[in-house]
């Protein structure tokens, strides 16, 4: 079968590694689904400026009503000044909306939140406020510029000014960064390219079911007699998503990946690891973490992952 006759979203799935060693799943955000955030984002911000213009304009006009004045009797110096308080809003609103919360934890604005994608680095690299900052500030020089260049060019077209090739340069430019993400199969823009990132879909992140095993409750090993049992700083170094993969792998069972698993986890916590007691360990620890983990949600504290 060809990479063509395959479902769209099997066309999509990648599996990077860990530096533990675990093969981690993810599927890329499809085109349409970054199209839709992107324009529901761009909503949310148009929204919250309109209602900040109009709640300025009600303060200030309410203020200026008390002080027996308005705008109309002073209209440089209070124009002027709500002029600069819109101006400062527009570019906190706008840069501050996408940075302050793909930095977060989520990694999504709330337009990608809705949708069920978030941001995340290629590869084994963690994703930075450096990478995070580069792809947005590059989001201007692909979309907003090109889209305002060619408007302008457009009206005074219509307006019956000689715009020359100007019209056909932004039509070039905004189509250049517009099809990009058609031409590479992780549907990169430039802004990912440039800062090492890629969009991939995010669904809503909880524990999975418990494994229903004996080893795993009892934290005691049926070769050994060996008896498993973790200290907070221990569990401290994972969080949800490697709760799910540790699961899938001790689901999987293969022996290999356990062992791999086994020796780097013991490595981190700084036991000394050692041989054939490698899945009571590993159902041990799960066990452990889990129980770690749904106690810290029910006091607030949520881990989503080891850099959390």
């Amino acid at each position: 079968m060809t990479a063509s006759a395959l479902p769209h979203a099997e066309q999509r799935r990648r599996v990077i590694t860990t530096p533990e060693g675990l093969a981690l799943p993810l599927v890329i955000a499809s085109r349409g689904a970054r199209a839709g955030a992107l324009i529901l984002d761009v909503m949310i911000i148009l929204f919250a400026l309109i209602t900040f213009h109009i709640v300025l304009i009600a303060v200030a006009g309410g203020l200026l009503d008390t002080a027996g004045a308005s705008v109309s009797n002073d209209p440089t110096g209070a124009a002027e000044f709500l002029q600069i308080l819109l101006i400062i809003g527009v570019f906190l609103s706008w840069y501050g909306y996408f940075l302050v919360q793909e930095l977060g934890p989520r990694g999504a604005t709330l337009g990608k939140r809705i949708l069920g994608i978030r941001i995340a680095a290629r590869g084994q690299a963690r994703l930075t406020p450096e990478a995070v900052i580069a792809r947005n500030l590059l989001r201007d020089i692909e979309v907003f510029y090109p889209l305002v260049f060619l408007v302008v060019s457009a009206v005074s077209a219509l307006a019956g000014e000689d715009t020359g090739p100007m019209i056909w340069a932004a039509v070039g430019w905004f189509a250049l960064f517009l099809l990009l993400p058609f031409f590479n199969r992780d549907g990169l823009r430039a802004g990912d390219i440039i800062a090492g990132t890629w969009v991939v879909e995010a669904p809503r992140v909880r524990l999975a079911e418990a494994l229903s095993t004996t080893q795993a409750a009892r934290g005691t090993s049926a070769t050994s007699g060996a008896r498993y049992t973790f200290g907070p700083a221990e569990l401290g170094i994972y969080g949800i998503r490697e709760l799910q993969v540790l699961e899938r792998l001790l689901r999987d069972g293969q022996e290999q990946a356990l062992v791999t698993v086994h020796q780097t986890i013991c490595t981190k916590i700084g036991w000394e690891p050692g041989a054939g007691d490698e899945r009571a360990f590993l159902e041990a620890f799960y066990a452990a973490l889990r129980a770690k983990l749904e106690k810290d949600m029910r006091f607030g504290k949520r881990k989503a992952d080891k850099f959390s």
